[in-house]
């Protein structure tokens, strides 16, 4: 049974007590994000997610550390596009220390000037990490060039210049737009009583600003194909393809996915047999999709050497040709068992409960169930993947970002691209 509540403060609480576990997960979820951020703050939801560990009113960084590691438990954060998530996963007993703890952290950060400095160089650090992973480079680029001038195509770690420039005032600003009850959701799943929880959660969070929360701005793609070569020394050539998706909460997202999987989303789907099982080309090659709030996108990505990029490139835009056509019921079938398989498996846990919680309330304004969820892929029928193919596959909206030694291959990459944007 899940449960939802509001805080004095205006916080939403959403709750699913599990009593066959002996962990509970909470999160506190926020509407904090790149997608939210000025063009002088690029970078700062994440770099806030790292100062809150770093000190508070009340504890040092090796006491929040300490504390936790003390019970066994986990204490974390992560930042998205469109939420930032401060979490912890305790046994039951311990509930009461993690809704302390994760209120300290997000309520009262301590912000010291000195930490501030000793952070931006490891968030620094972090960025030219993702740099030197020319995967990730290949997906930023296709982000950036898919979504344009729209706050969508922000990275979310910054860039190096402009974590330098963030000040303290700087955050207490954003901090005090974003930090709000009314931008805030606190998921709770696994063993506790939501009583006593709520009552928790009134004592810790009684101080949170009130204020109404906002949206995510308008994110719509702009129109135009486009693809980029990036020259970076590695072994292999990284190639992103980026086309038009759908937003979270929809049928049509549903329908990409059950697409998607039969396309490149396991190793019996028709990217894997043909590019790595079939012709050895490709460790790496598969896709997926990503669903915002009012728009997604799917991703098509490989990874191979030199040698073999064009020929790579060249098979996955014939598979995407013969999706014209559609999938066959035998690949709908499959396609929609292992999706449900592989759903319920991730879901055996408090972790995954919270997050799937929180993240729905937060983002969509609406309740996370299982059976909603399983419902969702088993209405997905040949109809529904016939009907979102025009979109999908439409010439003007697609990018292709590649990494790697490309100068050799970029002339003959970019004729099959050009070829094949033509005539689709």
């Amino acid at each position: 049974m899940i449960y939802q509540a509001k805080l004095h403060s205006g916080i939403r609480v959403i709750m699913e007590p599990m009593e066959n576990l002996s962990s509970v997960s909470i999160g506190v979820w926020v509407n904090a994000g790149s997608v939210f951020e000025t063009k002088a703050e690029e970078g700062i939801s994440h770099f806030i997610e790292h100062m809150v560990f770093k000190g508070t009113a009340r504890r040092t960084a090796a006491q929040i550390a300490a504390q936790m590691d003390a019970v066994g438990g986990n204490l974390n954060a992560f930042t998205a596009k469109e939420c930032t998530c401060f979490y912890a996963k305790v046994l039951g007993e311990d509930l009461p220390l993690a809704v302390d703890m994760l209120s300290d952290i997000t309520l009262h950060p301590s912000l010291d000037p000195v930490e501030m400095e000793k952070e931006k160089g490891v968030v620094i650090e972090e960025i030219l990490m993702s740099e030197d992973n020319p995967e990730d480079k290949a997906f930023e680029a296709a982000a950036m060039a898919y979504y344009g001038d729209t706050c969508l195509s922000s990275p979310i770690l910054g860039t190096e210049q402009q974590v330098r420039s963030f000040t303290r005032e700087q955050i207490l600003a954003y901090m005090a737009r974003r930090y709000v009850s009314g931008n805030i959701v606190i998921a709770c799943a696994g063993k506790f009583n939501t009583d006593e929880l709520l009552t928790l959660l009134e004592s810790a969070f009684a101080d949170c600003p009130r204020a109404p929360g906002d949206m995510t701005p308008e994110k719509t793609p702009l129109p135009g194909s486009r693809w980029q070569f990036i020259q970076k020394d590695t072994e292999q050539v990284h190639a992103c393809l980026t086309l038009p998706g759908y937003a979270l909460d929809t049928e049509e997202y549903a329908a990409l996915a059950v697409l998607s999987n039969a396309l490149g989303g396991s190793t019996s789907s028709r990217l894997f047999q043909s590019i790595r099982e079939e012709r050895g080309l490709a460790y790496s090659v598969y896709t997926y999709p990503t669903g915002f709030r009012d728009t997604g996108d799917i991703c098509l990505y490989f990874g191979t050497g030199e040698k073999q990029a064009v020929k790579a490139l060249d098979l996955s835009l014939q598979e995407l040709k013969k999706l014209t056509a559609g999938i066959t019921e035998e690949e709908l079938m499959r396609s929609r068992a292992q999706l449900k398989g592989s759903f319920l498996l991730g879901m055996e846990g408090s972790s995954a409960h919270m997050n799937a919680l929180g993240k729905r309330l937060l983002l969509q304004n609406k309740e996370f169930t299982l059976e909603d969820t399983l419902r969702a892929m088993e209405c997905v029928t040949m109809k529904k993947i016939e009907a979102i193919l025009p979109h999908i596959l439409s010439p003007h909206r697609a990018v292709c970002a590649c990494v790697g030694r490309v100068k050799r291959v970029q002339k003959e990459m970019e004729a099959i691209l050009s070829d094949w944007m033509q005539r689709r």
